[in-house]
């Protein structure tokens, strides 16, 4: 396919969105066709992202109304969904609804939460409340692009950001043997994976500076990564995760630690993950350990590992906006829509952030 596609984002005044209107003002084959926001129609985009001003000098945000009318008068349109958990199913549910009764094709990627896990109780059971489309969950399917070579749905859910992270690291030790099924994760993310809402963890005095974890063991995105871990290598593990919150914008830092099932050398392990990840692009594989500058507005995955004295560690650092979230959701379009998977999204890290 080469001609060019309308894409809409929903969701449209988060840091998500801002990240995803980044990717798309340059894409070589998604015109960027609305934005919605329902609390800001008709206001310029720009207002809320200044940096996109040269870029997306015109656009405004568009009511959901018009959006639903755009899908219902496109034969093809990609919708990328940045809207709240508990909110972007219901929206989705509207798009998909209203393309079915015009003969219409959206094809979705959600940035939410709402079609990660297969069952509504098993979201249900996460969230705390009721799911907003039952109905429409089997046609998503949830993994980071690299642990997933034929999709068989018409829609995908993007992992969450630090379960981007921790899949990345872990599923290679699974799917090879190396490690026993119990994993030991420590996660640092920095203060957009808090969104654009201010709250006491994101205001800077307090955040600057400072290192503090939250939600330890507890974390929301837990039985995420079990879930696709288990779908991805096919064994079942158990994730004891502790995230901190970073004094720093854009980035995750995870280390992964388990026991190895056998002897196994820094460089043999180092060895396994490159050939595990050969045919990735976007996951780079080094002897030294990544950094999160390393990756920081881009696409782009860095991972290393050693084995120490039967204990294995991994190391994964990603853009929690870009390849946590709004660049891997793009990714996720390009196979989709049958464009090459790296479209629009080979810009390195900005290296001095």
């Amino acid at each position: 396919m080469t001609a060019r596609v309308p894409a809409i984002v929903l969701g449209g005044t988060g840091y998500v969105a801002g990240e995803l209107l980044r990717l798309l003002a340059t894409h070589p084959h998604l015109d960027l066709a609305a934005v919605a926001s329902d609390s800001q129609p008709d206001e310029p985009v720009a207002q809320f992202f200044r940096h996109l001003q040269p870029v997306l000098p015109h656009l405004r945000f568009a009511g959901h109304d018009e959006v639903v009318e755009y899908v219902t008068a496109n034969p093809l349109t990609a919708v990328f969904s940045a809207a709240p958990h508990g909110v972007s199913a219901a929206m989705i549910d509207r798009l998909l609804g209203a393309g079915e009764q015009a003969g219409t094709r959206p094809r979705v990627v959600d940035i939410s939460a709402d079609f990660r896990f297969r069952s509504a109780a098993a979201y249900e059971a996460v969230y705390k409340h009721g799911h907003g489309a039952p109905q429409r969950l089997g046609q998503f399917s949830c993994a980071v692009p690299e642990h997933l070579n034929a999709l068989h749905t018409p829609h995908v859910a993007h992992p969450g950001c630090f379960a981007t992270a921790i899949l990345l690291a872990s599923v290679p030790l699974l799917s090879l043997g190396l490690v026993e099924p119990r994993l030991f994760v420590s996660g640092v993310t920095g203060s957009t994976g808090a969104g654009r809402q201010p709250t006491a963890g994101t205001h800077h005095p307090q955040r600057h500076s400072d290192l503090y974890s939250y939600n330890a063991l507890a974390h929301r995105h837990a039985p995420e990564v079990r879930a696709l871990a288990l779908e991805a290598s096919g064994i079942e593990a158990d994730f004891s995760f502790v995230p901190h919150s970073g004094p720093f914008a854009r980035g995750i830092h995870v280390t992964v630690q388990a026991v190895a099932r056998q002897a196994l050398a820094s460089n043999e392990l180092v060895h396994a993950l490159r050939d595990f990840y050969d045919q990735s692009v976007f996951v780079r594989v080094t002897g030294e350990p990544p950094r999160v500058k390393d990756v920081v507005a881009s696409n782009f995955a860095a991972l290393s590992g050693v084995a120490h004295g039967g204990t294995v560690a991994v190391m994964c650092v990603v853009d929690n906006l870009t390849k946590g979230a709004a660049g891997g959701a793009v990714q996720w379009m390009n196979r989709m829509l049958g464009f090459d998977e790296t479209a629009g999204l080979m810009q390195p890290a900005a290296g001095w952030t």
